[in-house]
Formats: C-alpha cells, sequence, structure tokens
C-alpha cells in the first residue's frame, strides 16, 4: 500500500493557476499539482489572521478555522454593496461616522466608527439583490470597554434582525433573508445606544457568506474557484484504492451539488466519487464504471463542519468511513478496466466543490478497517471538540 497522491495537512505550496499536490515515496518527490482557476481577485484570511486581497487564479490557502490552513474554494458571488467601508459614502439617519478610525482585519486602519444617536439610526445603502435568499454581513467590534449591539436591517425598514452583541474582538457578523427590496444595512439596537467599529460590509444573492469582495465605487464580482486535473494514469489503481478527503463544504443543503472525485478524463461516468447532495446536505460514497457499482449515503453528516471521509473500493469489496466509523459498504460489485482512472477533481460536470479542504489523499491498496478507522479518526479529544463545533461542559 502506498499513498500515491498527497495534498494539504499543513503543506501548502501555490503559485499562480496551481496548488501542490504531490508524490513521495522512497522520498523521491514527483508533482501532481492541481490546476487552479478564478477569473478575478479574491480574499483569503493569511497566517497572521489578516484578511488579504489575491490576483487572479492565486489560489487562496485560508487560516480562518486552522492553523494547518485549508484550499478555499467558493462559487461566484457579487458584493452589491458599491462602498463596503466608506461610511461617508453611505446614507445614514441619527448616526455620526468617522472613516479610517481604528485597526481593521486587514491591518491597516481603515475601520469606520459608527456612533448611534438614538434607537432609530440607520445606516443604509441601496443595493439591487434578486428574489430569493440574500445574505448580509460585516465584521464588527466594540468601540468601548463594553459590549455593543447593532441591527441588520433589509426589504427598506420592513425586515429587522434581532439585535448582535458584539464584543472587544472582531467578528464576522451574518444575516440572511427573503429579498424583496433595495435598500439595506445598519440600524440602531433595540433598546440602547452603540459606538461601534465596522469594517468590510458585504450584500450578496447566497443563503450563506462567502468571502470579503473589497468595493470602492461599484458592485463587484469575484468569481468561482476550480481546481482540477492532479494525476495521471499511474498514480490511480483501476482495481482497488481509497480516496481520503478532510473537508467542509461553505453550506449544507442547498447550494448545488459538491463533489470530489478520482476520474476519467473523457467519460463522466467512470468514477470514485465523494458527493454532498444539493438539498438535504446528506454525503454520498459512489463508485460508476460506467454503470453504478457502490452507492451509500447517510443523512447523519453536517457538511458545514470538518469531516473525514474515505471510500474504498476493490472487487467485492466497497466501504464509506465517516469520522472514524463505518457507515456503509457493499461486498457485491465490479471495479474498473485498465488506464480508465486518470486524474483527481474537486469537481464533476456542473457539480464543483465549493468549501474547504484541509487534506485529500489517494492509496492505490485498500486500507484495512482498522487503518481506515485511523485515518479518518481524530487525533485528540480537543480536536474533535473543535473541528464539530461541540461544546464543553
Amino acid at each position: 500500500m502506498a499513498q500515491k497522491l498527497k495534498f494539504g495537512n499543513g503543506t501548502w505550496a501555490t503559485k499562480k493557476g496551481s496548488t501542490l499536490a504531490y508524490n513521495d515515496e522512497n522520498n523521491n518527490y514527483k508533482p501532481l499539482p492541481f490546476t487552479t482557476t478564478r477569473n478575478s481577485i479574491g480574499t483569503r484570511v493569511n497566517k497572521d489572521g489578516l484578511i488579504e486581497v489575491v490576483g487572479n487564479d492565486v489560489p487562496r490557502i485560508d487560516y480562518t478555522d486552522s492553523i494547518e490552513g485549508a484550499l478555499l474554494l467558493e462559487n461566484s458571488a457579487t458584493n452589491l454593496y458599491s462602498y463596503s467601508n466608506k461610511s461617508s459614502e453611505w446614507f445614514k439617519t441619527d448616526w455620526t461616522t468617522t472613516d479610517n478610525y481604528a485597526i481593521s482585519p486587514d491591518g491597516t486602519q481603515n475601520a469606520f466608527r459608527a456612533v448611534s444617536l438614538n434607537n432609530s439610526g440607520i445606516l443604509y445603502q441601496t443595493a439591487t439583490g434578486a428574489s430569493g435568499v440574500n445574505t448580509l454581513s460585516v465584521y464588527a467590534k466594540s468601540n468601548t470597554s463594553t459590549n455593543q449591539k447593532f441591527r441588520f436591517f433589509a426589504n427598506g425598514l420592513t425586515l429587522t434582525s434581532d439585535d448582535f452583541t458584539v464584543t472587544n474582538e472582531w467578528k464576522r457578523i451574518e444575516f440572511s433573508y427573503t429579498f424583496s427590496s433595495v435598500t439595506s444595512g445598519i440600524k440602531a439596537a433595540s433598546n440602547e445606544l452603540s459606538d461601534i467599529l465596522f469594517f468590510g460590509f458585504q450584500h450578496e444573492v447566497n443563503d450563506f457568506a462567502t468571502s470579503y469582495i473589497p468595493t470602492s465605487g461599484s458592485s463587484v464580482t469575484r468569481q468561482a474557484d476550480t481546481a482540477t486535473g492532479s494525476g495521471n494514469s499511474e498514480v490511480f489503481n483501476d482495481s482497488e484504492g481509497v480516496l481520503f478527503a478532510d473537508i467542509s463544504a461553505l453550506t449544507g443543503a442547498g447550494g448545488g451539488t459538491r463533489r470530489i472525485e478520482v476520474s476519467n478524463s473523457v467519460s463522466a461516468s467512470q468514477y470514485v466519487r465523494l458527493q454532498i447532495a444539493n438539498g438535504d446536505g446528506s454525503l454520498y460514497g459512489i463508485v460508476n464504471n460506467g454503470t453504478q457499482q457502490f452507492l451509500f449515503n447517510t443523512t447523519s453528516f453536517n457538511a458545514t463542519l470538518s469531516n473525514k471521509i474515505s471510500l474504498k473500493y476493490k472487487q467485492n469489496d466497497f466501504s464509506l468511513f465517516l469520522n472514524g466509523f463505518e457507515v456503509g459498504s457493499s461486498n457485491v460489485g465490479n471495479t474498473f478496466a485498465n488506464g480508465i482512472l486518470t486524474q483527481a477533481n474537486f469537481s464533476s460536470t456542473a457539480s464543483e466543490f465549493y468549501g474547504k479542504a484541509k487534506e485529500i489523499g489517494y492509496y492505490d491498496e485498500i486500507l484495512t478497517d482498522l487503518e481506515l478507522e485511523t485515518l479518518t479518526s481524530y487525533r485528540s479529544l480537543n480536536e474533535l471538540v473543535t473541528e464539530l463545533n461541540l461544546n464543553t461542559l
């Protein structure tokens, strides 16, 4: 058994248009890069915890949730606010604002201060969204020694969120709603005055907030990311193997079907695939060699958390492991003819993976159940609690 493809796990090497995967058997390093594209700028949180703008086609290794980093792949999104970070260009009633007042999450002095004069104050822009779910987001921090509060409003003033509390630490606040009117922004808290620092307002047609898209006079679109084409027929074993992924999706239910697979570059019907379903966010493990040989899905799955998943395939021997447990298996089914599996992709036709990938691995022989259990388990109680967003008592 050999791990023929390694990707991530705290080891990252990128350049424009490429993110490195590799094979290091016998300390002989062979590059197996993913071709990475995005026809626009994008932002990420770097190792220092600061928001950073990167150029067209530059892969984004994001450290928001992990000191090891993860490849961030996102769908196309548009910040509909013309001014994401300049309060003097916003309409306001009963707020006073000061631009460039404090250090923001990008490490420069460009956060603005907003002080409400009463609990009826509003600060807003017009943003032509679209029918369906839209999401407002902003980074916020108290400008005093005590917690502060504010609300989002949308659809004119007909829809108002609950109060959000901000502390002395920068935090991104999000509010999703069904769109019907072009005016949205922030409103004073329901029963008190506020003195708050803001950075990076965003209004997008999504049911969740994507990475910050800076604007300075017009709306801006961040194009979608893709990562495809790692490996070749010498890497992948048509008879048996294991595909492993440590991933989280940007959203659970909805958001489109998301796939990571080892497949054939010519045929769309021959693949070893991990799939997060559109609609209910359930997890699928699928092996198809022209006809379906193995399929198992589980709804006991939170796609937005970091999940460790492995899919094993061999003649009459298939299984799917999730976070240390076997969740599906079959002893009936065929694999592939020689030379079929040729590349690994964070996508399939019209079903790109949008989320964060901490690690991808491919083994050219099957692993034992104990090895698969170990591969997909957490290394400590602290890691398990953190990754699954649990509360300790």
